[in-house]
């Protein structure tokens, strides 16, 4: 009978394990998702955030021009500096990448 109650609980634990890597895996998506479509939000911080998660994304041509199409945009410059070094890096990317490319 003792046996029967540990198999379940290691069995129930188990479960709820699973089911909270579940729930964080889906929060995390949404998340990602958001931050790339904040990137223009009114909000500073979630602008910020987005930055965060361009300067993480593999570099490619689009993400360059779309933070260039930012540096036009943005007017703090804390958000504006923070934005060169994310697209100094991405650019330093796609020309590692693609040589041809890059003129």
């Amino acid at each position: 009978m003792e046996s029967n109650r540990i198999v379940r609980t290691a069995a129930f634990a188990l479960l709820a394990l699973a089911a909270a890597a579940g729930l964080g895996a889906l929060l995390l998506r949404d998340q990602i998702s958001r931050s790339r479509r904040d990137l223009f939000s009114p909000h500073p911080l979630r602008r910020l955030a987005a930055l965060e998660y361009l300067g993480g994304v593999p570099a490619s041509v689009d993400t360059v021009l779309l933070l260039r199409d930012f540096l036009a945009w943005e007017q703090r410059p804390l958000l504006r500096k923070r934005a060169q070094g994310v697209l100094a890096r991405v650019e330093a990317g796609v020309a590692a990448r693609h040589p041809a490319e890059v003129a």
